[in-house]
């Protein structure tokens, strides 16, 4: 299927041929027309499946169309939140993008910078806004932004937002956007909580799955290396001696190890740069500037600081340590085999590690290729593993059957102390007693 065969208008198929797209991806082929109809979409996709062009189109299509028929100044027809400043850069671009023939107008509103250039471009007008919530609500609340016009609101990676503690800023915007609009509403994941605010602001809509969480990218290659945990760095300096490894993209499950992993490869002569939530919004958009342009060869990242990452030929995601949760795995490797291009996935995975590596590989449904013949092969098996529970674990710190045992114990030493006390306690009224006795009659 072709972009014109989707009804679409001829600037947007004329940019689209200039971006080099031919033909739509599965969600655009899914997405499009239902929203062309007007009708709200959930879709469950990951980044990396087209889905910003998905609903970017069917908007843009919408607003050029109504616009023919009113005039005036402009006013914000169309909102798209989003959780990090990143991922709204990169949707603005594509709106720019795709609508670069309709002579449309895309802002994008972030926080961590100067709002007075953001506020001087609200004024001039704007047809679309993309922006993170928290700048977008404090802008709202001092006048700069009114959202009483919007036809269009998009929320894109919900669970993101979930994960960090967006969602009262979110709903606290939605208070500000007409009933009567058209919803787009995507999510990697489907946790319960992003279930239930999906389904309060959507009205009867489509739902579009593409690529299950379940199901790994065919086209990427991945290999498990056991190694021990204080091998990591060693291995990882190992392999990036490679040439063939253009472009990494390394993921560390703290923001403490992704600064150590930096300045381990740095001192040992690699480019590298490390974005997590702890740098500054300037920091981080330098950092993967510098990854895209190739400037920088190896880009250290926690999996919050990465989500929403689009990044073109990406050869290789190493991950430094196995995610806790299974699903993650699928959604970092996938940030390589875009497009078609393939790519290649290497974990390391010390023996603390292994019932993580059974999770992803019972949740993929696919062994991973162990890798063995390396420098720093596997050899302290002493750690008893860590096995996963879905129950928290519990604070008491013995076992339930020791436990009446241990509390009458307890019991019985208490009451020891106690009348030891309450001994101690009269020898020492008493003396004070008789010290006084004697002073009285020594004063007679």
């Amino acid at each position: 299927m072709s972009f014109k065969e989707l009804n679409l208008i001829e600037p947007i198929q004329k940019a689209l041929k200039t971006e080099g797209y031919s033909e739509p991806t599965p969600i655009q082929v899914k997405a499009i027309p239902q929203l062309l109809k007007g009708k709200d979409l959930l879709g469950c996709a990951q980044t990396g499946t087209g889905k910003t062009a998905a609903f970017a189109i069917p908007i843009l299509q919408g607003i050029h169309s109504e616009k023919q028929s009113t005039k005036g100044n402009r006013q914000i027809k169309a909102l798209v939140v989003a959780p990090t400043r990143e991922l709204a850069i990169q949707i603005s671009e594509s709106f720019r993008s795709y609508g670069r023939n309709l002579g449309l107008r895309t802002l994008v509103i972030y926080g961590g910078v100067g709002q007075n250039p953001q506020t001087k471009e609200l004024r001039q007008g704007v047809d679309i806004l993309v922006a993170t919530p928290g700048r977008l609500l404090d802008l709202i609340n001092q006048g700069f932004v009114s959202l009483k016009n919007i036809k269009y609101f998009v929320l894109d990676e919900a669970d993101m937002m979930l994960d960090m503690g967006m969602l009262k800023d979110v709903r606290k915007i939605i208070a500000f956007i007409p009933k009567v609009r058209q919803t787009m509403f995507f999510s990697a994941t489907m946790p319960t909580e992003i279930g239930e605010l999906a389904k309060s602001i959507l009205n009867d809509p489509v739902r579009i799955d593409v690529t299950p969480v379940s199901s790994t990218v065919d086209i990427i290659e991945q290999e498990v290396y056991p190694v021990d945990k204080g091998n990591k760095t060693n291995l990882l300096i190992h392999i990036l001696k490679d040439k063939k490894i253009e472009s990494a993209l390394v993921f560390s499950r703290t923001k403490h190890g992704a600064n150590k992993i930096a300045a381990s490869l740095s001192k040992a002569g690699f480019t590298t740069e490390a974005i997590h939530g702890n740098k500054s919004q300037t920091a981080r958009q330098l950092a993967l500037s510098n990854f895209k342009n190739r400037k920088t060869r190896i880009l250290i990242a926690t999996d919050i600081a990465a989500r929403g990452i689009d990044i073109d030929e990406l050869s290789h995601v190493i991950n430094f340590d196995l995610p806790e949760v299974p699903e993650t795995y699928v959604h970092r490797i996938g940030r390589t085999g875009r497009a078609g291009l393939g790519g290649k996935a290497i974990s390391f995975c010390d023996y603390g590690e292994k019932p993580l590596l059974r999770s992803i590989q019972k949740l993929t449904s696919k062994p991973i290729e162990e890798v063995t013949d390396h420098p720093y092969p596997l050899v302290d098996t002493t750690i008893k593993p860590k096995e996963r529970s879905s129950r928290r674990p519990s604070t008491a710190k013995s076992s339930p059957s020791n436990e009446p045992k241990q509390k009458g114990k307890e019991a019985k030493n208490g009451k020891v102390r106690r009348e030891k006390r309450a001994n101690e306690s009269k020898k020492t009224t008493s003396k004070k007693n008789e010290k006084r006795k004697n002073v009285h009659w020594s004063s007679r």
